[in-house]
């Protein structure tokens, strides 16, 4: 037998209500706006643009080949950079003629940062080479290097002493 609550004389009815199925309206509106908060989260959740970490990728690498060029310089050793599967790695002539590759922090091997898909590596106005060369004189060759990623390209350009930019082809 169902009791009224004190002061309740319809304990009755309001026993009856408790029981109803279904959801009342505030409890819709809270799992409606969650879901509309984790749509709006998702919807305008920054996406990496191929672009864009192409551009940050090839300045990276300008900015490396400028520091392995004055590492050249500071060890009057020859230096190489080489890109291989996947990254590229630093390379240094021993005294024998036979190339290292690096692992000290900044020169040791790196993996693209991108999605890198392709690489040319040239000698301004020569063919295509499989490494670039720094030696311990001031002027170097100018090189080209020329990343891609999909359908988007730019390049690493090497002016022959010591600075590199970027730009797109």
């Amino acid at each position: 037998m169902l009791t009224s609550v004190r002061g309740n004389s319809g304990g009755r009815a309001f026993a009856a209500r408790r029981t109803a199925s279904g959801f009342t309206l505030i409890e819709m509106l809270v799992v409606l706006l969650i879901a509309g908060l984790m749509i709006a989260m998702v919807a305008l959740a920054p996406s990496r643009n191929r672009r864009t970490d192409l551009a940050e990728e090839a300045q990276r690498l300008a900015t490396l080949l400028e520091s392995a060029d004055d590492e050249a310089q500071v060890r009057s050793a020859s230096i190489a950079w080489q890109p291989m599967d996947g990254g590229y790695r630093f390379l240094q002539r021993s005294e024998s003629g036979a190339w290292h590759p690096l692992v000290d922090d900044l020169l040791g091997p790196h993996r693209w940062g991108a999605d890198v898909t392709g690489v040319s590596v040239r000698y301004t106005g020569g063919n295509s080479i499989a490494r670039v060369v720094f030696g311990d004189e001031s002027i170097d060759t100018p090189v080209t290097i020329t990343l891609s990623s999909g359908d988007d390209r730019l390049q690493v350009v090497g002016t022959g002493i010591g600075n590199f930019a970027v730009r797109k082809p």
